[in-house]
């Protein structure tokens, strides 16, 4: 049979796909890209250096959906093949030679580089950003998706739009271009790296720059209007950068590092090398420090610096080296942030979810390369506190050391870390691998029990758990014998929701009058319905240092004492709540279905919370605003419109739940052609994820 051209190449590149391209090793990058946001566009060229260590006849770069319209060797043009996904150069290349590579191209990509805001008709925080976590870089700079690849990116970003340009490495140059055609920003990285931890962020920012005790330049990005939100946000950020220098015990890598907050960003964060990108829901004023702060965020994506840009994995299956350790040093942070007893608690609560995952079923070994994140973070975590209690602290800490210094600006395997530990604690830890590494449970008794030894009040709490069960008719009684011998905030609060709602309303009384805000808390977390008994102590609840408290308060409240309610929306009106506004747009569902409150501001606020639902805002809003909407049978076109774009979203489980909305919306009769009335209003996308949908 013979094959066809098409068939010969693409056998070509799944053979080369399945290499690592170890006869070549390509050392820097010199890129320059000039984003057109408004056309979601990139135009893009990179000069490669490499050296041959081996004769080769061929190389290849990973380029998703790229337009090439140049490809250069050695300053002569040369001749490739491209699938769409890898371009190959085919020349003969002999041993010890160096060659340069310059390949010019246009990108648009449908993934990994976001234009937010450019297209809405609203001139209010446009941005770019990028997320390449894993192998996605190559959909804007022709790359490598083999993280074995290491580099060093110099990046020029070329930019028309008076915005602020941040990317890995040092801004050694901002410069003015002719004919007011914007500036060229020119970052300068020192060491290499793998090429999804390349990233970039454009729009309108101001910075803060402290210095660590070490001398690292740290950069403090925020929109001009988050001016007083800085210090709550990065609050604690230099002597978590401390912390980690001193309890890694190998010095910063980089030459500086950067955070950026970003509109509706993937995930939380991502550590790319020198330049943090993370969601902008953590960027937040004191109140929102006691329920959703960034102290962890920033502790993991810092760790990150050292374990997975630092040293790199060589495949998903030792991903544990990545996610395991940044996941355990960030709670090592928190630990010298907030104590012990937070540190223990945090542990335990990572543990009573990794025992839910697990059920009946079984778990995920962390040496599964397709283990979720929740295997590879906390379980990754427990791993890695298990194995610095085995060999003990000291020896763990060297190994570390030792470690990142051996294989610094390389690529690893878990073999690679275990052979460094057992060597500094001479201490074979095969069985720790089969238990940790290999097995798909999690010991959750093993692991209580260790927290029991280590802190007080854990031990105290299963206690008490034990004396409850024996004598489960009275709680209140075995917790009022014990309460005041209780030190630990963390014991009360979670004893409260466990038994909250078994308790006397004197003793929740007493305990909304003196308890520290998260006891204070789980009171009101813990109550089906509010006794006639607590509504005054609760009613404070209304103006507590906690938006958690207060949007619970004002909905139980507003539940459970309907002749109140004009009075609880008064004292809430105007509060904002969490980033996500989790305040306002309950406040103003209520305030709509609420009869008697302010007849004439229903439009108003109808127009508000409606308003919510537009592509200007981040997608937890959004979301939330759908919600409520849903639930008070508030769909306009405008909002169905508004839902309908959302089901094309690029945050993954926000589309999903748009969808489930919509696909609820569409079982009721008439609702299929009022969607079909929309389509004039359409984008060609949206038309066809809907004919799909209603199945046309």
């Amino acid at each position: 049979m013979k094959l066809s051209p098409t068939v010969i190449f693409f056998l070509f590149v799944q053979f080369l796909s399945g290499q690592i391209q170890d006869k070549v090793d390509f050392v820097h990058a010199k890129v320059l890209i000039e984003p057109i946001p408004i056309e979601n566009r990139i135009n893009g060229s990179v000069i490669y250096q490499f050296n041959v260590i081996e004769d080769v006849n061929s190389i290849y770069l990973d380029a998703v959906d790229l337009d090439f319209l140049s490809v250069v060797m050695d300053d002569a043009k040369i001749d490739y093949d491209y699938n769409g996904r890898k371009i190959i150069i085919n020349k003969k290349m002999e041993k010890g030679s160096v060659h340069n590579l310059e390949l010019d191209y246009m990108a648009k990509p449908k993934q990994t580089v976001y234009f937010l805001g450019w297209d809405d008709g609203v001139r209010n925080n446009e941005q770019v950003w990028t997320q390449g976590q894993g192998k996605y870089t190559s959909h804007w700079l022709p790359s490598f998706d083999d993280m074995t690849e290491k580099v060093e990116f110099d990046i020029q970003i070329k930019l028309k739009e008076n915005c602020t340009v941040i990317a890995n490495g040092k801004l050694i140059k901002k410069e003015s271009l002719p004919e007011s055609k914007g500036h060229l920003w020119q970052y300068d990285m020192e060491k290499p790296m793998s090429s999804y931890l390349v990233g970039f962020a454009i729009g309108e920012y101001n910075k803060k720059t402290i210095e660590s005790s070490s001398g690292i330049p740290i950069e403090l990005y925020y929109e001009p209007t988050d001016f007083a939100k800085v210090e709550p946000t990065y609050r604690y950020t230099k002597h978590i950068f401390d912390f980690l220098e001193k309890e890694i015990d190998v010095p910063y890598p980089w030459q500086n590092y950067k955070q950026v907050p970003v509109q509706d960003f993937l995930y939380a964060g991502m550590e790319n090398t020198t330049c943090t990108i993370f969601s902008n829901q953590y960027v937040i004023d004191s109140t929102a420090f006691a329920d959703k702060n960034y102290v962890n965020v920033n502790a993991h994506e810092l760790a990150h610096q050292w374990f997975g840009n630092l040293v790199t994995e060589t495949s998903s299956e030792h991903h544990w080296l990545h996610e395991g350790f940044a996941t355990f040093y960030a709670y090592l942070a928190e630990k010298d942030i907030f104590g012990d007893d937070h540190y223990y608690w945090h542990l335990l609560e990572t543990a009573n979810a990794l025992q839910r995952f697990s059920g009946d079923d079984g778990g995920e070994a962390l040496r599964n390369s397709g283990a979720g994140s929740l295997t590879f973070y906390e379980k990754g975590a427990w791993a890695l506190v298990m194995l610095q209690d085995r060999v003990g602290e000291e020896a763990f800490k060297r190994g570390i050391r030792n470690y990142l210094n051996k294989y610094a600006f390389k690529n690893v395997t878990i073999p690679n870390l275990m052979e460094e530990l057992e060597k500094v604690s001479n201490t074979n830890l095969e069985d720790f691998e089969r238990m940790w590494l290999q097995n798909t449970d999690f010991p959750y008794d093993q692991v209580v029990l260790f927290l029991q030894t280590k802190n007080s009040s854990i031990k105290t709490y299963y206690e008490l758990k034990d004396k409850i069960a024996g004598q489960p008719e009275n709680p209140e009684t075995i917790l009022r014998r014990n309460w005041k011998k209780m030190k630990s905030n963390r014991l009360k609060e979670n004893l409260v929701l466990d038994y909250g709602d078994k308790l006397t309303t004197g003793f929740l009384d007493a305990i909304i009058t003196s308890e520290d805000l998260k006891v204070r808390q789980a009171v009101i977390l813990s109550q089906k319905k509010i006794p006639s008994e607590l509504r005054i102590a609760v009613e404070g609840f209304l103006k507590d240092k906690s938006y958690t408290t207060m949007e619970t308060a004002l909905y139980r409240l507003w539940t459970d004492f309907p002749e109140n309610r004009s009075k609880y929306l008064n004292i809430t009106d105007k509060i904002t709540g969490f980033p996500n506004k989790n305040i306002r747009l309950l406040w103003l569902t209520l305030a709509l279905v609420t009869p008697e409150y302010n007849p004439d501001s229903k439009a108003t606020y109808f127009d508000e919370l409606s308003g919510y639902t537009g592509s200007e805002h981040h997608f937890e809003t959004r979301l939330i605003a759908f919600q409520y909407l849903k639930s008070i049978g508030g769909f306009t076109d405008t909002v169905l419109k508004n839902l309908v774009e959302s089901c094309s979203h690029h945050v993954w489980h926000f589309k999903k739940s748009a969808r489930t909305i919509l696909s609820d919306f569409l079982k009721s009769e008439g609702n299929t052609a009022r969607i079909k009335g929309l389509y004039p209003l359409l984008s060609q996308e949206e038309k066809q994820y809907l004919e799909k949908t209603l199945g046309e």
